[in-house]
């Protein structure tokens, strides 16, 4: 046996204690030696991934990524890679299609008939676990043949790091609370903004391609891998989905029954543990339950959930070692794709059903039943509240030693907003770039070639309020919201967009105003709060004078707001404007929202 060889042997067996830059400052590292090992191949083979041939604590860079990537598929027929994207700074975002058949296109890959798995690694590109899985399962399933039946069920789409800018920006000190790879990539990309916020607003170039795939290749499944922040707990890989309180029922009882019960008892078997996504649901304590969400359009599992497309959120346990992490995704990964090849019909009849629903009214925000949670048996780690002296306040310190607590599951299923589902949506011609995400988002729509004037819903915004700081890129927006019925005139180049279509929920999440993820709500609108005409006293005097001779109660109204507003009546202007606000003249389109609903 070669040096490397036993050396790789050494590192699978022994205990690293500083293997990774903040071992030192973390929690007590789990003993762990599951048989999942197994799966590695030593360092020495020629097809050891990078992984592999550092002893599984290292991830590639992106250029070394790239060369394995090139490498295996020059190798195997099975494969194809296409670039998806191109990055800020110039990196190709690319893609890997594992197929049977070795298929190049979408339109090859949909003729083979089997079910599609679409994933990707490094949306937070310091959580690359993903990658480096995904390369051991393509290699096994290719030019090493020990998983190639898995190609005979299902096909695979595999982008090995979407963002890719970020992934560059690595250093072994980039995530104080994870347990390697020894150097990581970063949270955001370039300009800061995080790709997993963005599937609404679509204004990342990772995002965008990651939707286009989506578009294009119409996979049957979607994971989104990634690792935890948070608390300590004894699972090793946490996933999960929206459950059947949100937009896809028929998809949510299909991931439960049928995919997490295979794959939580693949992983036990593989000797991981498997977990529900949680978090805690108050950090000081702990024990006092776990919590799950609900998520909006802007994150990967709630787009999914919006759009009917099964989606799979997978948060791999940031204090468990890089090794564990990555050879349970592994394990996920494989157990899904022969979860597709089994119940493939199973899972596009869930699908059918969903796509095919119209509901009457749609769900803007959810809330927690906060006396009714769902009592659960939690497997956690042992903790001690200590006092400190440098922060001034209490902390909780992980001791390492498993526990089974009993205790609840929090999660927001409540509709708190919603809104009636219109029969559709006008969309005026000067916002070309809401015209063009609606578009990249694969919606349905109508483009008039001459001016229609149609009679619609608009809302009035009152008490707007900006976000005291930036978000994402953009500047929130809230306030309170009023219908008015108008007879409004789109022009040429407008769109008219029915909602009898399978994306209606996500076209009203899109464009009601008070959904979290709407375009208004993100700030692609800010235009309608400005005046742009304004008045002279000179004008208004008269004009002022006039209204009141000619109309008794507005001179009413008019003496009743100067008694019952004091500041009212002291400002000139003020009082000026009541009347310009009340005149013909008044810019009837400010803070008017001119997405128009057809009831």
């Amino acid at each position: 046996m070669s040096f490397r060889a036993i050396l790789f042997c050494l590192l699978t067996v022994l205990p690293l204690q500083a293997q990774f830059a903040n071992e030192d400052i973390l929690p007590p590292r789990p003993p762990w030696s599951g048989k999942s090992k197994s799966l590695a191949l030593a360092a020495d083979d020629p097809w050891a991934t990078h992984f592999e041939r550092s002893g599984m604590t290292a991830s590639p860079s992106y250029d070394d990524t790239m060369a394995w990537v090139y490498k295996l598929v020059a190798a195997a027929p099975q494969l194809n890679k296409i670039v998806v994207g191109k990055s800020l700074q110039g990196r190709d975002i690319v893609m890997i299609i594992a197929s049977k058949e070795g298929a190049e296109t979408p339109e090859q890959l949909a003729a083979n008939g089997r079910p599609t798995l679409f994933a990707h690694a490094g949306i937070h590109s310091g959580e690359i676990d993903g990658k480096d899985a995904g390369f051991m399962l393509l290699r096994d399933m290719t030019v090493k043949g020990t998983r190639k039946s898995l190609l005979d069920g299902a096909n695979w789409l595999f982008i090995p790091i979407l963002n890719v800018d970020g992934h560059e920006w690595s250093s072994p000190h980039n995530r104080i609370n994870q347990r390697g790879p020894e150097v990581m990539g970063w949270r955001t990309n370039g300009r800061n903004l995080n790709l997993n916020r963005d599937y609404a607003k679509l204004e990342t170039r990772g995002t965008r391609a990651a939707v286009k795939v989506i578009n294009t290749w119409k996979p049957d499944l979607y994971y989104d891998l990634h690792v935890t922040d948070g608390m300590d707990y004894q699972y090793d890989i946490t996933y999960g989905f929206t459950g059947p309180h949100g937009y896809s029922p028929a998809i949510a009882e299909w991931l439960t029954n049928v995919l997490r019960k295979a794959t939580d008892k693949a992983l036990q078997d593989w000797e991981h543990i498997p977990g529900p996504l949680i978090f805690a649901a108050m950090r000081s304590n702990p024990k006092a339950g776990a919590a799950g969400f609900t998520p909006g359009p802007r994150f990967s599992n709630g787009y999914g959930d919006a759009v009917h497309l099964p989606t799979v959120l997978v948060e791999n346990h940031s204090l468990k070692p890089y090794d564990r992490r990555v050879l349970g995704t592994y394990v996920l990964l494989e157990e899904t794709l022969k979860i597709l090849a089994r119940d493939a019909a199973g899972l596009r009849a869930a699908v059918k059903k969903d796509r095919a629903r119209r509901p009457e009214k749609v769900t803007l925000s959810w809330r927690t039943d906060r006396n009714n949670p769902d009592p659960i048996k939690f497997l956690g780690i042992a903790f001690e509240t200590v006092e400190s002296e440098i922060s001034g306040t209490q902390y909780v310190k992980w001791l390492g030693k498993p526990e089974t607590w009993d205790t609840f599951y929090y999660e927001p299923r409540i509709p708190d907003r919603t809104v009636t589902r219109p029969k559709g949506y006008w969309v005026p011609a000067d916002w070309p770039e809401i015209i063009a995400k609606l578009k990249h988002h694969g919606v349905e729509m109508k483009t008039i070639s001459r001016a229609e004037t149609v009679d619609v819903t608009l809302y009035r915004i009152e008490n707007p309020k900006l976000g005291r700081s930036g978000y994402e890129g953009r500047v929130l927006l809230r306030g309170e919201f009023n219908a008015e019925q108008h007879r409004w005139t789109y022009p040429k180049g407008s769109v008219y967009i029915s909602t009898d279509q399978p994306l209606a929920e996500l076209i009203v999440l899109l464009l009601e105003p008070e959904s979290d993820d709407s375009f208004l709500r993100w700030g692609f609108f800010h235009e309608i709060l400005q005046r742009t005409e304004y008045f002279e006293q000179y004008a208004v005097e008269p004009m002022a004078a006039a209204m009141l001779a000619k109309d008794p109660e507005l001179k009413k109204a008019f003496q009743a707001k100067l008694e019952a507003d004091e500041e009212f009546a002291k400002n000139p202007r003020a009082r000026l404007n009541w009347f310009y606000e009340r005149s013909p003249y008044m810019d009837k389109r400010w803070r008017l929202y001119p997405v128009g609903r057809v009831e």
